[in-house]
């Protein structure tokens, strides 16, 4: 053990690369798609650090070209899924008892790694598994997760530096212990930032974890896998386990040794786990830590003050960046009547130049949705809108999933402020446009707080500071993140603390120490320098 304070080095986001034209590192981010297409991969289950095969495969997919395979995947059952629980708590001991600065050192390499010689590669596999443009690969494959990595060992080193008062003659400290058992670590499929740090966050702190990632960005967490290998972490502490979400979340949710679930994704699939957690309550050595960020509906509330041009900026970045795959995307707007002939003007201009096509093609703004069922489910929005006599489509409207799952940016006006495009959490690239007239704010204000049973993301727009006093305050509980003249998406670790409540989740605020703080078990610990000899009390003394 070392006898000395060693400080985390003080974290910085890390600079984005712009792969403009004629730079090196375009060229070096194009060799690398170059590779990794030609090279059809075989990914193993990692468990206890040795790779598992299982024979029950499947496909990793380009979703931009669904017929050019990335990898065969191995699937984990329940067999599997005990196998890996089994390694995780032979690893827990060593790890948990390992001093946090060589935890963190771990990370700290892996971020390092990222930032150089495994950007690349990264950045690659998350445009060709995920279909991102190389500036969306760039700010989550690469820099989002080296911020996750690198913040989150600076907010550990704060955590542990947090110890009581001491009286005199006594010394109290906390014991910050990791939890007792495995956490089970669900990623989604849109952020290979959020993969790589579900299962990271709670290792920090010393737990073990079992890691399921989504079947549709396996791909890309593989490599994060391997990547976190080479950083030195050790066999066992994170274990690879890619599977139907079935098979393998009973399987996990079943056992005695469940300490905690780190999960994004769905609101119905979170809400179902934690309904089996509460169902197998009494089999738990302890009550797990329930972690969750589940989507949201996202709005874009634009007053008569806003500056036109900044907010129509926001709406289609906003709402099609990444296809409207982030549970962060602009999916609902609140236009006044006075400016809404300009902001269509404006904001159907835009959308027409946008251009939809392979990330390979730098030029793309926008590429496909992730596989088929998303497809459909975006396509059956579109569909209602189509069909409704309340709502009519603006742009956009049509998909094609011959090749990829290729879906128009797609602008729906509505003259129902409650109608399913309104409500529903589309996930894709959709935005619904309410038109309000100016003189019902605070009505529509209450409408926008109310509509929707999410509250993860919103913006307003205004340049009349009483009425952004006004609209913060009616629309406080909305949104986890709340933006001012700016798009409801693009949080940045260390900056912006990522989470929402209602149905949008825990707002346990991924990129704080405050989702630290949900993976470790506190025990206070007095020393008594010089203990009481005697029972009796003074006050018990004659008069």
């Amino acid at each position: 053990m070392a006898h000395s304070f060693a400080p985390v080095p003080r974290p910085v986001n890390e600079p984005l690369r712009d792969y403009a034209p004629c730079t090196p590192q375009r060229a070096a981010l194009k060799a690398r798609l170059g590779e990794l297409q030609r090279d059809e991969m075989e990914i193993p289950l990692v468990i206890g650090g040795q790779e598992v095969r299982t024979g029950r495969t499947a496909r990793a997919v380009c979703p931009h070209d669904h017929g050019h395979t990335l990898a065969v995947y191995h699937q984990a059952g329940p067999a599997e899924v005990e196998q890996a629980i089994k390694a995780a708590l032979a690893a827990w001991k060593t790890w948990s008892e390992m001093e946090w600065p060589a935890r963190a050192a771990v990370f700290l390499r892996a971020a390092d790694l990222l930032a150089g010689p495994w950007r690349d590669t990264l950045n690659a596999a998350c445009m060709l598994n995920q279909s991102k443009t190389a500036h969306q690969a760039e700010i989550d494959a690469a820099c989002e997760l080296i911020d996750f990595w690198r913040f989150n060992s600076h907010y550990a080193e704060w955590v542990y530096g947090q110890q009581p008062e001491s009286a005199p003659g006594a010394w109290n400290y906390a014991d910050y212990r990791p939890l007792e058992g495995f956490v089970f670590a669900v990623t989604p499929f849109n952020f290979a930032s959020i993969a790589g740090n579900l299962p990271a966050a709670p290792a920090l702190m010393g737990n073990v974890v079992v890691w399921k990632p989504a079947s549709s960005a396996l791909y890309t967490a593989y490599h994060i896998m391997k990547l976190l290998q080479q950083a030195g972490l050790p066999d066992g502490v994170i274990n690879f386990v890619p599977g139907s979400g079935a098979e393998v979340g009973d399987a996990a949710l079943h056992s005695p040794s469940l300490a905690g679930l780190h999960f994004t994704g769905s609101t119905s699939t979170f809400q179902a786990m934690w309904r089996g957690i509460a169902a197998n309550i009494d089999r738990y050595a302890a009550y797990p830590r329930l972690v969750g960020e589940t989507g949201g509906k996202d709005f874009v509330f634009v007053h008569a003050s806003a500056d036109v041009q900044a907010a129509v900026t926001a709406l289609v970045r906003g709402a099609y960046e990444y296809q409207g795959q982030k549970c962060s995307a602009a999916s609902r707007a609140y236009v006044p009547r006075s400016l809404w002939p300009q902001v269509e003007q404006e904001l159907l201009a835009r959308v027409s130049q946008i251009r939809v096509g392979s990330p390979l093609d730098f030029r793309n703004f926008m590429a496909a949705v992730i596989d088929r069922a998303a497809y459909d489910r975006i396509m059956g929005y579109i569909d209602v809108a189509r069909s409704a006599p309340d709502m009519e489509i603006l742009a956009g409207g049509r998909g094609d999933a011959s090749q990829g799952y290729f879906i128009e940016p797609t602008v729906v006006l509505t003259t129902n402020p409650r109608s399913r495009l309104m409500v529903e959490e589309i996930f894709g690239p959709v935005l619904t446009i309410y038109v309000y007239e100016d003189a019902r704010l605070d009505e529509t204000l209450t409408l926008c707080d109310t509509t929707s049973p999410y509250a993860l993301t919103g913006a307003i727009f205004a340049e009349d500071r009483h009425v952004i006093v006004k609209m913060m305050k009616a629309l406080r509980h909305a949104a986890g993140n709340f933006y001012i003249n700016d798009k409801p998406t693009g949080a940045v670790v260390g900056q912006q603390p990522f989470g929402g409540s209602r149905a949008s989740g825990t707002n346990d605020k991924a990129g704080s120490y405050l989702n630290l703080l949900r993976w470790i078990s506190v025990r206070a610990i007095k020393e008594n320098f010089v203990p009481p000899a005697q029972v009796a009390y003074p006050f018990m003394a004659e008069e």
